[in-house]
């Protein structure tokens, strides 16, 4: 369609810690690995009224209090079909990466996108936006050399319609090039769930490249063990070099120090066993 008149071109420019007392239990595959959407989906048999998470890899089963809900991160790469026309636009040039900075609903049935280009076609791909039918506004905010940030409005935002029947926050930025994004989410197990039958009815297909699932140190170690290990962190401890002596430690918890290597030991015990033990190298060195 001929460009609209509303649309402006400015011709301007415009970390995280994780702790020894989180404990992660990771599944995945380096080469990525199709799916349906029951990855994510409880597996038969429950502990404790508690469903594990299931997929291809193997069963987590954690013994939780019914009120917890265990969060699960995910790495998805999804290839989008030709009939979603920001799928054919990065198809169509495969050089190009779209990255979307921001992306939220507006009404019903359209959408507003906050992209940078970034690549040797720029300038064609921010012309193939503004000619997509189903864009109704576009403004060019920035450009500089080979990138240009545009924001547009869409009647067709159809990689927006899984988020919002799924509730599922998505991490921004995402890059979107040649036909596929790279999604990371962190959400309930249902949720996940349910954004794979959302992914899967719109006919957009998606690996899995990781799982991680997310466990609370207090759902781990006991209450004494938590505090020593955090205590242990906040002076230290496992600094490199280290900056807190066994013997300081225990002093500065009014503890023996025997006893407080010993609840140490069973605590590290505890997060580096629950680390591994659904990883498949862990069952293999078990001989299993």
């Amino acid at each position: 369609m001929s460009a609209n008149p509303s649309r402006t071109d400015s011709g301007s420019a415009a970390t995280s810690r994780e702790t020894v007392t989180s404990c992660i239990v990771t599944t995945g595959t380096p080469d990525g690995v199709n799916l349906s959407s029951n990855t994510f989906g409880p597996a038969a048999g429950e502990s404790n009224g508690q469903p594990p998470l299931s997929n291809m890899f193997g069963t987590i089963t954690l013994v939780r209090p019914e009120h917890v809900q265990d969060m699960v991160h995910a790495t998805l790469t999804l290839s989008i079909p030709r009939r979603i026309w920001i799928g054919a636009l990065s198809q169509d040039h495969p050089e190009s990466c779209i990255r979307v900075l921001s992306a939220f609903p507006k009404g019903e049935e359209s959408g507003v996108g906050l992209v940078e280009v970034d690549g040797p076609d720029v300038p064609a791909v921010v012309r193939a936006i503004d000619e997509e039918e189903t864009v109704t506004d576009l403004a060019v905010l920035g450009r500089h050399e080979d990138t240009a940030l545009v924001q547009f409005e869409t009647t067709d935002p159809l990689l927006l319609f899984p988020i919002i029947g799924s509730g599922i926050p998505l991490e921004l930025p995402f890059d979107i090039r040649d036909g596929e994004a790279r999604w990371e989410l962190t959400a309930s197990q249902d949720r996940l769930s349910e954004l794979g039958e959302q992914l899967e009815t719109l006919g957009i297909s998606f690996t899995v490249e990781q799982l991680r699932q997310h466990v609370e140190p207090e759902q781990v170690l006991t209450d004494r063990q938590t505090t020593l290990v955090t205590a242990a962190i906040e002076r230290g401890y496992y600094d490199t070099p280290r900056e807190c002596t066994l013997t300081e430690l225990a002093d500065a918890q009014d503890m023996a120090k025997s006893t407080c290597s010993e609840t140490l030991h069973r605590a590290e015990e505890k997060i580096v066993k629950g680390f591994f033990e659904d990883e498949p190298t862990a069952s293999a060195r078990r001989g299993i």
